[in-house]
């Protein structure tokens, strides 16, 4: 619920900003507030994943993917993340997410992002992420074709295909 206002204004500012092509970066700013601290008064890690999903947000939409999104009811999910921590955020400190696609497989996008200051990276995280529909996850070159974009992906970052995580059995519902 904390992040009501800032998911609202993130859509908004969203809306009225420029169209992002398809492998351009999102910057979405944002300022450390009280209800971000942990105990030791830094941003929490926790939050940084809320953010991100903000900064997420900002690029499908600048991009035209939230038309096809909403149009084929395809819901985004994450299957993985990982973050590296740098620096802290301090209280009332300024900061931009920097989101962007790296590539994408037949099943998963993959991306970065990145908290950054003036004074540097505070946080940088690697995902893997999919759209997912009625019939299960959506391939990306056909989510990609379906919104008229190229659908090729750029070559996969050796340090991406090196952490990409493996399918790991999933028990079936009885």
């Amino acid at each position: 619920m904390n992040l009501l206002f800032r998911l609202v204004l993130v859509i908004v500012a969203s809306l009225l900003r420029k169209r992002l092509a398809p492998m351009e970066k999102s910057c979405v700013a944002f300022r450390v507030w009280p209800t971000d601290l942990d105990l030791n008064m830094h941003m929490t890690n926790a939050r940084y994943f809320s953010v991100m999903d903000l900064g997420r947000l900002d690029l499908v939409v600048r991009s035209g993917l939230a038309g096809t999104m909403l149009r084929n009811r395809w819901q985004p999910v994450l299957g993985a993340t990982t973050v590296r921590f740098r620096r802290p955020l301090k209280p009332f400190q300024r900061y931009e997410v920097v989101s962007r696609v790296l590539c994408w497989d037949d099943r998963w996008f993959y991306m970065e992002q990145r908290a950054e200051t003036p004074q540097g990276t505070a946080a940088v995280a690697v995902m893997q992420g999919a759209f997912v529909g009625k019939g299960g996850i959506v391939a990306p070159a056909a989510m990609l074709r379906e919104a008229g974009m190229p659908h090729e992906s750029p070559p996969m970052p050796d340090f991406v295909a090196s952490w990409r995580p493996q399918s790991l059995p999933v028990e079936q519902a009885a």
